[in-house]
């Protein structure tokens, strides 16, 4: 029998899922494209509005679970998956904001817990940014505080994060996590050039030079940000957006088609039941990955293993159904600003993760010697 917060807790969840599909239902119905050099903040605001950005903290301090528990898992999925729908350029910047929670999760203190959460519910977008611009960010221990000097880019969102995880260099090559405000205009930069896709995404640069915090925005121990699973096993939510811009490409190819009168077309369909044949079996891997993430009996390497290879199955999905949509739609499918080729642009571009062939013959290497994880898993 469930007791009252757990009855609580599930009742918030179901609430929430429903306002997941009501905003995804108006989202769709819209079937609007925001302006490619735009940040999409009407769509930042509507997740704010149902409280998406606060709902992935804990149930202690006032969120749903969702970075915590397996059923919160699957409501997040489907948050993830439907913001990549509407927008992966949004999409990117919300799995880089579920990522800080994860980490001040894992590796905070209750009191930076307890600091977030109080930042998040008064609206603020976080923001994970990694990797270093010229020069990289160092960080000094000083008598009572911390001075950081150096440059952050490809910073997704940098002119709408106020809050970002970061990490730094000390002076002995160690790298430790850092919670920093990101507030300074001053120091916003240009990014690393105009990128292909995902220009809405606001990626630039943020200047750290003399921007001091104090020892309790240090976050873990050195060395935490790359410990596993957890740096491997997040990537599962990235994927889940990869989804959701799967399944954008996939309407859009049939309604072009049925607009044209050749959906019936005996070669269009045959494309069109292997585009929903990629669309499901990387669901299936998302979901799998997922599922895995949150599973706490399995060996670590099992995990990494495991969403590695969900992660390479999504992104070979992806580009094999870019391909089909290129070949079904023809030269329209090449029409700059239209809403299939700026998807197209944006889905080749965020598919760009670090390191796949890394990812992939480690996945292999784990599963040359270990059965697959059982369905109990």
């Amino acid at each position: 029998m469930l007791n009252l917060d757990e009855k609580a807790v599930k009742n918030n969840l179901s609430t929430f899922q429903i306002d997941i599909k009501n905003l995804f239902d108006a989202w769709k119905s819209a079937a609007s494209i925001p302006a490619e050099n735009a940040f999409p903040i009407d769509m930042l605001n509507a997740l704010r509005e149902i409280g998406a950005l606060n709902a992935l903290l804990s149930h202690e301090e006032g969120g749903l679970d969702l970075c915590r528990t397996s059923e919160g898992g699957r409501v997040l999925l489907t948050l993830l998956r439907r913001t990549g729908y509407a927008s992966l350029s949004l999409g990117r910047c919300l799995e880089g904001h579920v990522n800080v929670i994860r980490l001040v999760e894992l590796y905070g203190t209750p009191e930076q817990r307890c600091k977030l959460a109080q930042s998040l519910q008064r609206g603020i977008l976080a923001g994970i940014w990694v990797t270093d611009g010229i020069p990289p960010v160092t960080i000094e221990h000083e008598r009572r505080h911390y001075r950081l000097a150096g440059i952050k880019g490809f910073a997704s969102g940098v002119a709408h994060v106020r809050l970002a995880l970061i990490t730094a260099t000390t002076h002995q090559g160690h790298s430790i996590m850092a919670l920093a405000p990101t507030d300074g205009a001053e120091r916003r930069l240009l990014g690393p050039g105009k990128l292909m896709g995902m220009q809405s995404s606001g990626t630039g640069g943020y200047d750290f030079t003399d921007v001091v915090i104090s020892p309790d925005n240090i976050l873990g121990s050195a060395g935490d940000y790359l410990r596993q699973p957890e740096f491997s096993a997040g990537a599962w939510r990235g994927s889940a957006v990869a989804l959701g811009g799967m399944d954008r490409l996939i309407d859009l190819l049939r309604q072009e088609l049925l607009d044209r009168g050749r959906a019936n077309n005996p070669h269009q369909l045959h494309r069109i039941g292997e585009a929903l044949t990629l669309q499901k079996t990387a669901s299936m891997w998302v979901k799998e990955a997922a599922k895995v993430a949150y599973a706490s009996n399995m060996e670590p390497e099992s995990v990494v293993a495991t969403v590695n290879l969900a992660r390479i199955a999504v992104e070979r999905a992806a580009l094999e159904l870019i391909t089909l949509v290129q070949r079904s739609l023809g030269v329209s499918a090449f029409v700059k600003g239209k809403a299939v080729e700026l998807v197209m642009r944006d889905l080749m571009t965020y598919l760009r993760q670090p390191a796949p062939d890394e990812a992939l013959t480690e996945a292999a290497m784990w599963f040359v010697n270990h059965d697959w994880p059982g369905e109990d898993a």
